[in-house]
């Protein structure tokens, strides 16, 4: 398995990306995943799965609608999330310090990337829900210009 949470998505895009997690993420994640893929599958045969892991600041006057948000995600846009080949998603909220904090991890799947951010970038019902999500948001320093999200390295995996 590929085990690096450095090669991932800024939000949510896509998120994304973000993840579904920002309206941005759809361009590092084509990046990130092209070379993440280009590597093929592991000896096994099955194709290697690319772990992703993002984090950002979550504004504390948003934190009611960011939750409600998510406790009732559209259904078109869990469809584009599935179209997309990510799997195992999920956006965990911390207070670190009095800060609020978001981190996304998702699992993708597919054997193209680029095209399948390219087509949840596309997505007119993941568009609208990134216009919803973002306001709630706040790039963190250290983040990439362009992305949204920033990328986390993964240290620690086992299954």
């Amino acid at each position: 398995m590929l085990r690096t949470f450095h090669r991932l998505l800024p939000l949510g895009s896509v998120l994304l990306a973000g993840m579904l997690i920002g309206y941005s993420v759809s361009e590092s994640l084509r990046q990130v995943g092209a070379q993440a893929l280009a590597a093929g599958t592991e000896g096994s045969g099955k194709p290697k799965v690319m772990r992703v892991g993002a984090v950002i600041g979550l504004k504390p006057e948003m934190k009611e609608k960011y939750i409600r948000l998510h406790a009732d995600p559209w259904p078109g846009v869990l469809a584009q999330i599935r179209r997309s080949n990510i799997r195992d998603y999920s956006i965990f909220l911390a207070e670190l310090e009095g800060k609020l904090y978001l981190f996304a991890s998702y699992d993708y799947v597919g054997d193209d990337f680029e095209a399948d951010m390219k087509a949840m970038a596309a997505d007119e019902t993941t568009q609208r829900w990134w216009k919803e999500t973002a306001p709630s948001q706040g790039r963190l320093p250290g983040t990439p210009e362009g992305e949204w999200w920033k990328r986390i390295p993964e240290v620690f995996h086992t299954d």
